[in-house]
């Protein structure tokens, strides 16, 4: 197969350790991190990280703050709005997915360079060029500025709840699914497909695994191994060129059930859910997977959510409309509902 250009995007640097925080100042000036600077944060991040923030960068001149509640593009607008006429040329956001997703969409709109500093490990959009931003009238992930530098503090990020550090770990499983869907894809369409990319996410993976079978003795170290799995995922994405090694059919699933019944539940947990289904249909083994989930409390079946068997058998039926240009195991077609029925009741996932 002839290969065209490829375009790699990667952070120009990573920094991840317990309490650098502390020393953000310095980060700021090694990237030659200048004034006016913007920063974006969320309605839940603790108080305590902004004031050090804040107090960190008190020979900043001049420093904006501007909290956002949801990643819709009315908040992305409200960001460039805030910006205009500032000469920025940096953006930092700090939070969680959604304020990530909101910062790097805006960064790429405004064309300035964009910081992560996540402060929950809930998913793998902190070190991605893509953004999940509701409005757009599609719920997938949009191309977005990869991330200039990532700065991951382990006692912060530690300390969110325990609910959003299991859904970090639910969407990295997931990749065990969308490097298969990648692969097939790249078989029966020509698809580019990329192996050292793909054999990333696997390796993004294997350590969400590991992660599932050692944080109840050691948290810290169970949540830089998934931080460091989280960034591997992003980068294997900069990589691609597209959000295919972290993104398939379980994705696709995902985003089905919440736009049939919107916020149910994490984006981590039905990822989760949605990689025990297509494991599955794979013929991979899906039991591992689900054991897995159950290890660390992620739930595996839908009473847990509140979500009923009819939303479930119809999102899995609707899945591979979501995104049509992108082959998965779903196929072109779809399940039709008994096969979707079976498969559900065939992983336990309904009762």
């Amino acid at each position: 197969m002839e290969i065209q250009e490829h375009i790699i995007e990667l952070p120009k640097k990573v920094y991840i350790g317990t309490g650098i925080l502390s020393k953000l100042k310095d980060y700021l000036f090694q990237l030659n991190v200048t004034s006016p600077l913007l920063i974006v944060t969320g309605p839940n991040v603790r108080k305590i990280v902004i004031d050090k923030i804040l107090d960190n960068l008190n020979e900043i001149n001049k420093i904006e703050l501007i909290e956002v509640n949801d990643s819709t593009i009315d908040e992305v607008n409200r960001v460039e709005e805030k910006a205009k006429g500032s000469n920025l040329k940096f953006i930092l956001g700090i939070g969680g997915g959604k304020t990530i997703d909101v910062t790097k969409y805006a960064a790429y709109k405004l064309n300035v360079n964009f910081i992560s500093i996540p402060t929950a490990p809930s998913h793998d959009g902190i070190a991605s060029p893509f953004a999940s931003i509701k409005g757009l009238g599609k719920p997938v992930s949009v191309k977005a500025k990869m991330p200039y530098a990532i700065i991951a503090d382990i006692d912060v990020l530690s300390t969110a709840p325990r609910r959003l550090i299991n859904s970090g770990i639910g969407d990295t499983l997931g990749k065990l699914v969308a490097v298969r869907d990648w692969k097939l894809a790249s078989k029966l369409t020509g698809e580019y497909y990329g192996d050292y990319t793909a054999s990333l996410a696997i390796l993004s993976a294997k350590h969400a695994l590991s992660c599932t079978r050692i944080i109840h003795r050691d948290l810290k170290y169970s949540v830089r191994l998934l931080v460091e799995a989280l960034i591997s995922s992003g980068i294997a994405m900069g990589m691609a060129g597209s959000t295919r090694p972290a993104s398939g059919s379980e994705h696709l699933f995902a985003h089905a059930v919440d736009l049939l019944q919107p916020n149910a539940a994490l984006h981590g947990e039905l990822v989760g859910i949605g990689t025990v289904i297509m494991a599955y249909i794979h013929g991979i083994n899906w039991r591992e997977i689900k054991r897995a989930l159950n290890r660390i409390g992620l739930p595996t079946n839908v009473k847990e959510l509140g979500i009923s068997n009819e939303v479930i058998i119809k999102a899995l039926t609707v899945a591979h409309s979501i995104r049509p240009e992108r082959y998965t195991i779903l196929g072109d077609r779809g399940l039709t509902w008994s096969s979707a029925e079976k498969v559900v009741r065939d992983t336990g996932i309904i009762d």
